[in-house]
């Protein structure tokens, strides 16, 4: 028993209390803005062509995502936080469908408790987590899963989620959002040759937001949904 960060999004991991998984450029970033502006839910799909499907049955959802960081046909978001921020989602459902992020959470579903986040909402997820992991006497299983399989970015948020679970404190605010700003995944962004990416989206992304609750996903519903979890 105890605290692991695992990277990557293929894992296979033990049953466990608590699974976070962090996807901060740019899937859970966009579902922290979507819910900040009222979203309702998000619906965590591993294929596109499920997502037609629920878009089919349900006109009003609004399809969200990438592959390989590119917007998908027919979807009508991309995964940029900065689409999220311009656009009315108040009230709406959202289905998305990531490379990275909805396909780690989708094989971390065996936990009692199962929670997303960018770096946006980190520290206070860790907060709830940490006290979580208190109240079990420090025996809780918990898996802190940075998604990108080579991203400095998701794994200097688990780094940084660790600490303050742990209470070692062993990287700060400031350091984390300079290694996702550094961090590989982010390059692409800085690239002004690159039309399908926006530096703005990098400053969004390692940048805490205050807001009042967490990002559950709602296991007991036919699709893994992620909702607010008021706290």
């Amino acid at each position: 028993m105890g605290i692991q960060i695992i990277q990557g999004h293929d894992h296979k991991l033990n049953s466990a209390d608590i699974n976070i998984v962090i996807d901060v450029i740019r899937a859970f970033t966009v579902a922290h803005y979507a819910f900040a502006k009222g979203a309702k839910q998000i619906l965590l799909v591993g294929e596109v062509g499920k997502a037609y499907q629920l878009k089919k049955s349900h006109p009003d959802y609004l399809l969200a995502g990438e592959i390989n960081g590119i917007a998908i046909e027919g979807f009508d978001l991309d995964n940029s936080p900065l689409t999220i921020m311009k656009r009315d989602v108040k009230n709406k459902t959202l289905v998305q469908k990531t490379t990275n992020g909805v396909r780690a959470a989708l094989n971390s579903l065996d936990a009692r408790e199962l929670y997303v986040t960018g770096f946006s909402n980190a520290r206070k997820t860790a907060h709830y987590t940490r006290n979580f992991y208190q109240s079990s006497n420090d025996s809780a299983e918990i898996n802190i899963i940075a998604s990108h399989p080579t991203g400095d970015d998701d794994l200097a948020c688990a780094e940084y989620i660790h600490s303050i679970i742990t209470g070692s404190y062993t990287i700060t605010p400031e350091e984390t959002a300079s290694r996702i700003n550094n961090s590989h995944v982010a390059k692409k962004f800085f690239d002004e040759t690159n039309p399908y990416f926006q530096a703005e989206d990098i400053a969004v992304c390692s940048k805490e937001l205050d807001s009042n609750f967490l990002m559950k996903v709602n296991q007991e519903c036919e699709i893994p949904t992620i909702e607010r979890f008021f706290i």
